[in-house]
């Protein structure tokens, strides 16, 4: 299983699993990151961080310490 931080620009990806914990699980969850949904990887910044995603049609950026707590297929 990957991360959302290891996948690719372009690449489409199918959240599996949410890892974490408490606030910071429900703040992603709140953004609409579930289980099952589609996520489109916009954009990486050159440091890695944040990365741009499009997920439910809008776009959201997210810092690599969330982004690795998601992982797709």
């Amino acid at each position: 299983m990957k991360t959302l931080k290891e996948a690719k620009i372009g690449e489409t990806v199918k959240v599996v699993k949410l890892n974490g914990q408490g606030a910071v699980k429900r703040r992603i969850m709140d953004m609409g990151i579930t289980k099952g949904v589609e996520i489109s990887i916009r954009k990486v910044a050159p440091l890695g961080d944040p990365v741009e995603i499009t997920v439910r049609g809008y776009e959201l950026s997210l810092r690599k310490a969330d982004a690795e707590m998601i992982e797709v297929e």
